[in-house]
């Protein structure tokens, strides 16, 4: 005997094909919602990460400003101490600055030349004298001119004078003083004290 079905079967597959769709699409919400879910934790996860670099970052430029600005200051009291340095350097090898400046005048000056005034603002050095003749004067300022710690005579005026009945050559006369350079003999000389102390 036949059968036959009288149920509506397209009604069926229908109900069945919006299940499988509902079915679908719920996986498919509950898979985007895993995505999601799981990108913002990995997302916030690394903006933790960067945050917590940031902050690092941060607390080590403090540290290294601070190092900054001790190096600064020790700078600042370096080129304090070389300055004092140099001055004291520059007034050591002064000290005996005016000894040798009057025992070159005293070599160099010939004779038939008197010195009445030496004047010495810093480097520079006035004298002012009376000489027998022009010539006398001459002398006196070639004799500078090859000192090892006298240069740069300027003749600054020479007239006739009368002293005690004389007639004299009255000059004013410019000059400087020089360090002579250190020749090696020189350098070889101040070692050997040095290493005998040693």
């Amino acid at each position: 005997m036949t059968r036959v079905n009288l149920l509506p079967h397209r009604e069926e597959r229908r109900k069945r094909a919006r299940q499988h769709f509902f079915v679908l699409a719920g996986g498919a919400a509950v898979i985007g919602i895993a995505v999601v879910g799981l990108m913002h934790t990995f997302y916030v996860g690394r903006i933790e990460v960067q945050k917590s670099r940031n902050s690092f970052l941060k607390n080590e430029i403090v540290k290294l400003d601070k190092d900054i600005a001790e190096i600064k200051k020790l700078r600042d009291e370096i080129a304090a101490l070389l300055a004092r340095k140099q001055v004291i350097e520059t007034l050591q090898a002064d000290r005996a600055q005016t000894v040798h400046l009057l025992e070159e005048l005293v070599r160099q000056t010939p004779e038939g030349v008197y010195l009445r005034q030496v004047t010495q603002r810093g480097g520079n050095i006035n004298i002012k004298g009376y000489a027998q003749s022009n010539a006398r004067v001459s002398t006196l300022m070639r004799n500078i001119d090859s000192s090892p710690w006298l240069g740069g005579p300027q003749l600054i005026e020479v007239h006739a004078s009368t002293v005690e009945k004389r007639r004299v050559s009255e000059f004013d006369m410019n000059l400087s003083i020089k360090r002579p350079v250190a020749t090696k003999d020189d350098a070889s000389k101040a070692a050997k004290p040095a290493a005998k102390k040693g």
